[in-house]
C-alpha cells in the first residue's frame, strides 16, 4: 500500500473483477486496488480498519458465506462479497454473516464511491468498529426476513422473538447457543458469552431504552436475547476477554449516563458476568453457560458492575 492511501482489498482469482475494481477505484482520490492470491494470505495479514475488503463469491475451495463469518471479528475492514448482477439473495445472507453487504459485478466506479465514502475510519475498538446503522430496527427481525421478498416472516418472528424487547427469546437462544459454540470448537475461535442482569422492576419505556443500549453497544454478528425477565444473555462469536468486557464495560457505562431508573426511582443497577471459550476444562456449551452464571451471580454479590470469569 502507498502511504497515504486507503486501499480496496480484493480476495479473488478473477482478473475480470480485479481489473473491474481497478477501473471503479482509479477516478476515487486518496484509493488503491490490491488482491489477496488466497484465503491463507488474507487470514495471515487482514485489511486494516477504515480499508474496504470484497471477497468474491466464487471462490472455488469454501463457502464465501461461511468464510464470512470466520472472518468476523478479525477482518476490521469493511467487507463485502462480489456477486453475479441480479443476485436477489446475497445481500441478505451476507449481512447475517457479518459482511457489510454486496456489490455486483462488474465493479461500478458509482457503486464504489458510495461504498469508500462510508467506510469507517481507523483507529476504533472492538466490538464498536462493526456496528453499522440503527440497531434497534435492524436486529434481529432482519435476521429473519425472507430472502426473496426481503419482508419479515411473521410467524418466525413470533416464535423467536421476545414482544416487549425485540430481542431473541429463550427459546432461539437454546439454538443459538450450541450453534455458536459447535462453530467456535470447529473453526478453534474464541466465543464469549455475557450475561446481564438486574434485580429490580422497570417500565416499558426504560426496558426499550435498555435494549436500545445492548444493541448500540454491540455488533452485527452478536446474538443478542432474553433469557428470563430481568436477565439477557449475548452471545459474541469470535471475541476474546479484552472485546467482551469492552462490550461490557460500555453497555454499564451507557446505563449509568442515561440515568436509567426503575420503578420506584432508584438508580437501574446492572450485574454483567462475562465468560470465554476457550479456557482450562471447558469442554461443552453448559460449561460455558455455567461459567458466565457464575459470574453474573458473583457480580450481584458484589452490588453490582462486571465480573469476567477467569
Amino acid at each position: 500500500m502507498v502511504d497515504g492511501l486507503r486501499t480496496v482489498w480484493i480476495l479473488t482469482n478473477d482478473d475480470a473483477l480485479t481489473a473491474s475494481a481497478q477501473t471503479a477505484v482509479a477516478p476515487i482520490d486518496g484509493w488503491e486496488v490490491a488482491t489477496f492470491a488466497s484465503p491463507e494470505e488474507l487470514i495471515a495479514a487482514p485489511p486494516v480498519a477504515g480499508d474496504v475488503l470484497i471477497i468474491d463469491g466464487w471462490m472455488r475451495d469454501r463457502n464465501v458465506y461461511e468464510f464470512c463469518r470466520e472472518l468476523a471479528g478479525r477482518v476490521r475492514a469493511r467487507m463485502y462479497i462480489a456477486v453475479e448482477m441480479g443476485n436477489r439473495t446475497g445481500a441478505a445472507l451476507a449481512r447475517f454473516c457479518g459482511a457489510a453487504g454486496v456489490l455486483e459485478r462488474p465493479l461500478s466506479p458509482t457503486r464504489m464511491r458510495q461504498v469508500v465514502e462510508v467506510a469507517p475510519s481507523a483507529g476504533r475498538s472492538l466490538p464498536q468498529d462493526q456496528r453499522s446503522g440503527n440497531r434497534a430496527q435492524d436486529l434481529p427481525k432482519a435476521l429473519l426476513a425472507d430472502l426473496r421478498s426481503g419482508a419479515s416472516d411473521t410467524q418466525l418472528v413470533n416464535a423467536t422473538i421476545d414482544p416487549e424487547t425485540g430481542l431473541f427469546n429463550y427459546a432461539f437462544l437454546g439454538y443459538k447457543v450450541d450453534e455458536e459454540f459447535k462453530r467456535a470448537r470447529r473453526f478453534e475461535l474464541p466465543l464469549a458469552f455475557v450475561m446481564v442482569g438486574f434485580e429490580s422492576q422497570t417500565d416499558e419505556a426504560t426496558l426499550r431504552e435498555l435494549t436500545s443500549i445492548f444493541l448500540d453497544s454491540s455488533r452485527d454478528t452478536d446474538v443478542l436475547g432474553r433469557f428470563d425477565e430481568n436477565t439477557f444473555l449475548f452471545l459474541l462469536p469470535n471475541t476474546g476477554p479484552d472485546g467482551a468486557g469492552i462490550m461490557a464495560q460500555r453497555v454499564q457505562q451507557s446505563v449509568a449516563e442515561r440515568k436509567l431508573r426503575d420503578l420506584v426511582g432508584d438508580p437501574l443497577n446492572l450485574s454483567l458476568g462475562v465468560a470465554v471459550y476457550p479456557a482450562p476444562d471447558l469442554h461443552r456449551r453448559e460449561d460455558l453457560f455455567q461459567r458466565v452464571h457464575d459470574a453474573l451471580l458473583e457480580a450481584r454479590h458484589k452490588g453490582g458492575g462486571v465480573v469476567l470469569c477467569q
